[in-house]
């Protein structure tokens, strides 16, 4: 394990080019007692194998095989660039992080980050501060939490305003709502979307992104109409709105009401690849019945970046949502088309890997996965 302190964080950081960057980040590392000197070689060798850049401005430049017997322990290191560093032809890389592991001690890092990849405002916050506590504090995630804690299932009340309560509750507890917020959305009324599911919302005291869902052991009767859950969002932007125009469709209605506290999370992600709609309808893909395999891993030192990235990039092609969960450690189901996400199941070889599907082109994603996986995913 590794334990990340403020000292690793770097602010306000200058750099011309990529490489400059990666070797700012490398003398870092040399700096703190991480990796030996010689190091950077092995980062500038896996940038040119494959670009670390993982979307919305985060890049995690990293060593190579060959120079894994010079990292003395893991570390991590964090550069902040606001101005941004041209990672490649379309992207800048705003945060870099440089990992060198001799185990699998980061992958704590790497789960937070998946967490926080598509989180908006944490991202553009954690760009701009120049508060080194607050950065450390916002993104090491000290009150975000597992998106299954936002959900309640079979909780035994015949009340509408009970299970809004608990929402509201939840949401305030992972700071995404205030006081004002809650007084509101007890306050205010709650819009039947169809199949006794309910949503709730306020228009004050939204502090960002999250979906809180609550979920009675038995239906019952409100105003004459049917209650068995309710669904409460705290907004921000239009991100979650993906999750709105989902919840439109019969099939993830019922899947609401009979899925999982994991499977509900998954529905409940704005940024899980779930959705075909058009533009003219806005609805799901007529083929939502998932389809599902169990592989096993081959590769001797598991589902680190390159062939996480390799995985990654194949199944983006398919018209399908693809999930997957490392049923050795009984993880979440996350999307198998977020390079970060992947990483952070800390599959290892022997491990076994749950994949569904679900989509137009579900069956043939299903099959590039077994491929991928028989030859090694890419690796010898």
């Amino acid at each position: 394990m590794f334990e990340l302190t403020e000292n690793d964080i770097h602010l306000s950081s200058q750099a011309v080019n990529k490489d400059q960057a990666i070797e700012m980040v490398a003398q870092a590392l040399i700096q703190s007692g991480y990796v030996e000197p010689g190091y950077l070689a092995g980062m500038l060798e896996r940038e040119a194998q494959i670009t670390t850049y993982l979307g919305n401005g985060i890049a995690i430049p990293h060593g190579s095989v060959t120079t894994r017997a010079l990292v003395k322990k893991t570390g991590v290191t964090i550069f902040q660039f606001p101005q941004g560093v041209a990672w490649d032809k379309e992207n800048l890389a705003y945060l870099v992080i440089g990992l060198a592991a001799d185990s699998d001690g980061h992958l704590a890092l790497l789960r937070q980050l998946a967490h926080l990849l598509h989180d908006t405002e944490t991202i553009k916050h954690l760009i701009t501060t120049q508060d080194v506590s607050a950065f450390y504090t916002r993104l090491m995630g000290k009150n975000a939490p597992n998106p299954s804690d936002l959900i309640s299932l079979d909780l035994d009340t015949t009340s509408l305003l009970t299970l809004t309560a608990r929402n509201a509750e939840k949401l305030q507890q992972c700071q995404a709502v205030n006081n004002e917020f809650v007084r509101d959305v007890l306050a205010s009324p709650a819009l039947p979307l169809g199949q006794g599911i309910w949503l709730t919302d306020a228009t004050l005291g939204n502090q960002k992104n999250a979906c809180a869902f609550s979920r009675a052991k038995n239906a019952f009767l409100h105003h004459g109409k049917v209650v068995q859950a309710v669904l409460t969002i705290a907004t921000i932007d239009d991100n979650i709105h993906r999750v709105l125009i989902r919840l439109l469709d019969d099939n993830v209605q019922q899947q609401l009401l009979t899925g999982s506290k994991e499977d509900i999370a998954l529905l409940l992600d704005p940024d899980a690849d779930l959705t075909h709609a058009t533009a003219q309808s806005g609805r799901l893909n007529e083929h939502i019945e998932p389809i599902e395999a169990i592989f096993t891993l081959r590769n001797p030192q598991g589902l680190h970046a390159r062939p996480a990235a390799v995985l990654v990039s194949h199944l983006k092609k398919y018209n399908a949502s693809i999930a997957v969960q490392n049923l050795e450690t009984n993880s979440q189901l996350i999307s198998a088309k977020s390079l970060l996400k992947v990483i952070a199941l800390s599959a290892q070889q022997g491990h076994r890997l749950r994949f569904v599907a679900t989509g137009e082109e579900a069956q043939q994603a299903l099959q590039c996965v077994r491929e991928l996986i028989d030859n090694n995913l890419g690796e010898t």
